[in-house]
């Protein structure tokens, strides 16, 4: 059967998304990983799915009504077409997350000792241990509504939980609807039945909710959850343009009207015929947007089962621990005056550079510090140490991106916090996004101007520097100190003129920069010489990039991709034939971003925030530094020697647009762990 989302030497995106998610759901069944890392993996799986339809399927739904003709540029599909074949490939997706849910539950029994129930699988004495609690400890949290002329239609929530049941009471018919309680423990583990056996509160509140209707009677119900769209647009020309006009207002505004946005997905635990009726009218959905879910809509709860293993089964049901490696110097301000320094996360460890905030906020040296934000942790500890250098008469400018999905209100708090202990914050440039990850630090080293800068793959955030895999290089090079003072005197007057030589600059130098190098590859190529272009990054879908790629190979310049996610680029097509796409899923989330391009002593090599998507290279502030030292531009292309290599963990694209295992020959090689090894464990 002929692939609609696949057209020539192109792969739609989404599709190609929802293949990177099944890759994720793999590794759930993977037994190279211990059971209670399999579990976590459906929960990331769903997690993943959910945010899909949120963002994406959303953003197709806008397209769809704005611009209902319109087709993307590799597949040609409208934005409905695309939406048709998502759903259908959704179908298929529930009912494997389905399978694999059941093979785990079966796992956990027998391997971990942990039983979870649905709620008619409890015994007779489980069920009145159930209700005891449900009275008790339940019911004060219920807030059940009947829906009629008096309690009008309710607006669900995005993603929140609720059962809606037919009820009856005389010859009078209505809808009742109860949303299941978020402030209570997830899980309830029964003190009935020997071994640990676990339900959900929503199974709870499944099994006796209709007590919270007193005097009617329930013909039909069903737990439901709605997807809404989460996808909004912000634009510079809708804010007030007076200078004393607060962007964090107009966000706080459009992340609210997230609530009522459209529904783009419907789940019901059951096809209750009635309420779905309902629900599919009220919501003005159809009936291809309806999946029935008869397991759990979310598997968030998975993450919390380890609390509930024998500290004996344990330590053989996880990954052993690991810390991340702390480079320990006297001074790393004297350290990184003499040469480069180098950090790969999650195996170095982000300790590193906060002790280098932390020293350059006390030392006397220090003038400025400068940085773009776009995620945080929750408990900042890169914060703490700017707001100290600012108390302490340092000149900190924080650039913290406002728009940053799903973290908006994080990065409003930090931005108050920061402003307020006497930084100057700046919420960014214009209509584009900062992503870039750069921290400038200004020195007076006896009279002389010196720099420090870090440039780096992925966010300043102390968690997800343990989950993600991300680069960084710290230098004292004067080029690249004197580029990011630029870089930044021209976001403070929000202007595109950079100035910068030896930095890529999205949206103005990068995409031009890399097309050039690989441009010198495939002349190169022509010539006869040798060429080669490498690169790791997370999607790829700028068709610009890809046509470029494409030339290459046809040019006879090898071509190798790592592309965690979406790749838009088939190889292994008549013009594509010197081009390989390995992905990989593991332990860690793959975030670098790396583009090599030549051999031996004339390879240029660059690490970004950018991926190679439209997205970064034309609409977003990103960066790409030139990795200057030589023992460190030897180690990066190492690394992905040994990605290139990975046959536990890696998937290779061919070219009917599937992705297969790769021949594991004679000796296996996972590359997450050979960087354990030879990073952490060093």
């Amino acid at each position: 059967m002929t692939n609609q989302f696949i057209n020539g030497n192109y792969i739609n995106r989404e599709y190609s998304w929802l293949q990177f998610n099944e890759r994720v759901l793999d590794q759930a069944l993977d037994e190279t990983n211990p059971l209670l890392e399999r579990v976590k993996f459906l929960s990331i799986f769903t997690s993943n799915l959910d945010e899909f339809f949120m963002v994406r399927v959303g953003s197709l739904y806008n397209q769809s009504v704005v611009s209902p003709s319109a087709k993307e540029n590799k597949t040609k599909l409208t934005a409905e077409k695309q939406i048709d074949g998502i759903l259908q490939i959704a179908k298929r997706l529930y009912k494997r997350k389905k399978e694999v849910a059941a093979a785990l539950k079966k796992e956990l029994k027998e391997e971990a000792g942990i039983k979870l129930i649905r709620a008619k699988q409890m015994s007779s004495a489980q069920r009145l241990e159930a209700g005891r609690f449900f009275t008790a400890r339940v019911m004060p949290y219920l807030s059940p509504m009947v829906l009629d002329s008096k309690h009008p239609m309710i607006r669900f929530e995005s993603m929140h939980l609720y059962f809606v049941y037919v009820l009856k009471k005389g010859d009078r018919e209505m809808f009742g609807v109860l949303p299941v309680p978020t402030r209570l423990n997830r899980l309830y583990a029964f003190e009935t039945g020997g071994k640990t056996t676990l339900m959900t509160i929503e199974d709870m509140v499944g099994a006796f909710g209709t007590l919270a209707f007193p005097g009617y009677e329930p013909t039909e119900g069903a737990m439901i959850r709605v997807t809404r769209n989460a996808d909004f647009e912000t634009n510079e020309s809708d804010v007030d343009s007076e200078y004393d006009y607060d962007f964090a207002k107009y966000m706080r505004d459009k992340i609210a009207s997230r609530a009522s946005l459209n529904v783009v997905r419907l789940e019901m635990d059951n096809a209750a015929d009635k309420v779905r009726a309902f629900l599919l009218k009220n919501l003005n959905i159809k009936k291809s947007q309806c999946f029935i879910v008869d397991d759990w809509f979310d598997y968030k709860f998975l993450f919390k089962l380890g609390d509930y293993v024998t500290p004996e089964l344990a330590p053989n049901l996880k990954f052993a621990p690991f810390k991340g490696l702390k480079r320990v110097y006297p001074s790393l301000i004297e350290r990184i005056l003499s040469r480069d320094l180098f950090l790969a996360y999650p195996f170095d460890s982000m300790e590193t550079l906060i002790e280098l905030l932390e020293e350059c906020a006390t030392d006397k040296r220090v003038t400025a510090i400068r940085i773009t934000i776009y995620r945080l942790d929750d408990r900042s500890r890169v914060a703490a140490a700017l707001k100290r250098a600012a108390e302490n008469g340092v000149d900190v400018t924080v650039v913290i991106e406002l728009c940053a999905r799903f973290d908006e209100e994080n990065n409003m708090y930090y931005a108050q916090e920061l402003a307020d202990a006497g930084c100057s914050v700046i919420y960014g440039m214009g209509n584009y996004k900062v992503h870039s990850k750069i921290i400038s630090i200004v020195l007076n080293d006896g009279g002389e101007v010196r720099y420090i800068t870090h440039l780096g793959t992925g966010n300043y955030n102390e968690g997800t520097s343990k989950q993600y895999t991300d680069l960084n290089i710290i230098t004292a090079d004067n080029r690249i100190g004197e580029d990011g003072t630029a870089f930044f005197r021209a976001l403070s007057v929000a202007s595109k003129e950079f100035g910068c030589n030896s930095l890529l600059v999205a949206p103005v130098t990068l995409k031009k920069g890399l097309i050039a190098c690989m441009d010198r590859e495939i002349e190169k190529a022509r010539a006869g010489l040798d060429a080669e272009i490498v690169a790791k990054m997370n999607s790829l879908t700028d068709k610009d990039m890809i046509d470029k790629l494409i030339e290459a190979s046809c040019a006879g310049v090898r071509v190798r991709l790592v592309v965690r996610g979406i790749c838009c680029l088939l190889p292994g097509r008549e013009e594509t034939d010197n081009i390989r796409v390995v992905s990989i899923v593991g332990r860690f989330l793959e975030h670098s971003r790396i583009y090599s391009f030549g051999v031996g002593v004339e390879r240029v090599l660059y690490i970004s925030s950018a991926d190679l998507m439209t997205r970064n290279t034309n609409k977003r502030v990103e960066l790409a530094t030139p990795v200057l030292d030589e023992g460190i531009r030897d180690k990066i292309y190492a690394m992905l020697e040994v990605m290139l290599a990975d046959n536990v963990k890696g998937r290779e694209l061919h070219a009917d647009g599937c992705y297969y295992p790769i021949d594991a020959g004679d000796e296996k090689i996972n590359s997450q762990e050979t960087f354990l090894k030879t990073i952490a464990h060093s």
